[in-house]
């Protein structure tokens, strides 16, 4: 049980060889996309506030209430201060998959064929499997990367733009998963006193993307062999169970679901840095001032003052969206 070469039919010597480091690698690559094709930890966005994942809070100031007097304007050391607007937002939800079981006995021919220590030919074993290419496959996948390479994984940006090429990405969602506000200054004037306390701006909105392959890399790689039910070797086979697919996919998705190998994949949101954090932090910014106290005269027996909110932005809190394995 250990990593192996997997066998490969050479068309141009006519002979059964062992992969290259390359072809392996393309193998792994392979794996990456049946893991974003297996669906097997999935998350989705919407404004309901319904996720399993943690809430995250965007705080903001607000003004405090008016103060009004028929005699003289109320003093500031009388009037409210700008106090703290809370909004929770609990948008993501992490669904894992119960539908990968690939630890089933296989009758010993299930997966690829390659030369053992004596030279001889036999299938690789679910261990070598897990070490040859599987495991190898999720230590690429498990990175703060946002590539291609890191297909079927999640991470937040700051626009709804679509990666390219090696960034290649899909919007999960057009809803955020979090908007950043501020009190609009600009909004409060004295001749509006009283004004509404809670007169808040975006700031900077955070929305869900997942690495994507644009297609099945399996054109360009090279099928490796297999022995079948009559015990010759055969390339998998493009019908039928197991292909060559399926068995990645199943695999993997096992794998990412409910390996006992430490190879489990899950999400998390929060304020740790541990792990692997995917995409932007979340930034929750807020006004740092005491207050801006402003009077308003309307007439004789109407005197009135208020304090806005004022300062300069803050960072309070930052969240990530981390990629745990366990």
């Amino acid at each position: 049980m250990a990593v192996v070469r997997p066998l490969y039919y050479n068309t141009t010597s006519n002979n059964v060889q062992e992969m290259s480091d390359s072809q392996i690698d393309d193998l792994k690559t392979f794996c990456i996309f049946k893991y974003q094709t297996s669906g097997a930890v999935t998350l989705s966005v919407d404004s309901s506030n319904t996720g399993n994942l943690s809430s995250i809070s965007d705080t903001r100031l607000q003004a405090g209430a008016a103060s009004t007097s028929v005699t003289a304007f109320p003093n500031e050391a009388t009037t409210a201060e700008p106090s703290t607007v809370t909004v929770n937002y609990q948008r993501v939800t992490q669904t894992v998959s119960s539908v990968h079981n690939t630890l089933t006995a296989d009758g010993g021919t299930r997966y690829p064929a390659y030369y053992n220590s004596s030279g001889n030919i036999q299938a690789m074993s679910a261990q070598d499997m897990k070490d040859t290419l599987i495991h190898p496959a999720f230590d690429i996948i498990f990175s703060t990367n946002t590539t291609v390479q890191q297909a079927g994984t999640y991470f937040l940006k700051t626009s709804t733009t679509l990666g390219t090429n090696n960034d290649r990405s899909v919007l999960t969602s057009a809803n955020a998963v979090f908007t950043d506000t501020r009190a609009n200054t600009a909004a409060y004037t004295a001749g509006g006193i009283g004004e509404a306390l809670d007169q808040p701006t975006n700031i900077t909105s955070y929305y869900l993307h997942q690495n994507s392959y644009a297609s099945n890399p399996v054109s360009s790689m090279q099928l490796p062999l297999k022995i079948d039910d009559n015990n010759n070797l055969q390339e998998y086979p493009t019908t039928g169970f197991p292909t060559f697919d399926q068995l990645c996919e199943n695999f993997m998705g096992h794998t990412a679901t409910s390996s006992a190998d430490g190879y489990t994949l899950r999400y998390e949101l929060g304020t740790s840095t541990s792990n692997y954090s995917k995409g932007s932090g979340i930034a929750d910014t807020r006004l740092n001032g005491t207050g801006n106290y402003q009077t308003r005269f309307v007439n004789a027996d109407d005197y009135r003052a208020q304090e806005f909110p004022n300062g300069t932005p803050t960072t309070v809190n930052t969240y990530y969206l981390r990629l745990i394995k366990a």
